[in-house]
């Protein structure tokens, strides 16, 4: 990890997701980190400070609504945190649901490696 570098969590159940995201993210010098839910998010962002999370919507034990919802409960920097949903679900009513929560933005799978990128710099301030 390079000093100085965005830290990004990427909440995704699917380890092939998990990998490209992380890939991509760390290519484009964030330092990543992983979840496989929204428990797991949960326990990590209360335990360490993130500048940005990258979170799935379908998700077994807490689904990515539910842990937003419960992220933007948290006080101070922790539930101010930028959230960037990356989502197969596709449609309006997904959005909306979304952004009702807490979203800060919504992109839908697939993504291509430089959007992910794109849209994590200028969601970490457009710093690197």
């Amino acid at each position: 990890m390079a000093e100085g570098s965005k830290r990004v969590l990427i909440v995704d159940d699917a380890g092939l997701v998990r990998r490209f995201h992380r890939d991509a993210l760390g290519q484009g010098g964030f330092d990543v980190a992983e979840a496989l839910n929204g428990v797991e998010a949960m326990e990590k962002v209360l335990a360490e400070p993130f500048d940005l999370l990258v979170v799935d919507v379908n998700m077994p034990q807490m689904d990515g609504i539910s842990f937003l919802k419960a992220l933007r409960r948290q006080e101070g920097p922790t539930g101010a945190v930028p959230v960037l949903i990356v989502s197969t679900e596709a449609g309006p009513q997904d959005v909306e649901a979304a952004r009702a929560v807490g979203a800060n933005f919504y992109l839908v799978k697939p993504v291509r490696p430089e959007v992910l990128v794109e849209h994590a710099a200028l969601m970490c301030g457009g710093v690197r």
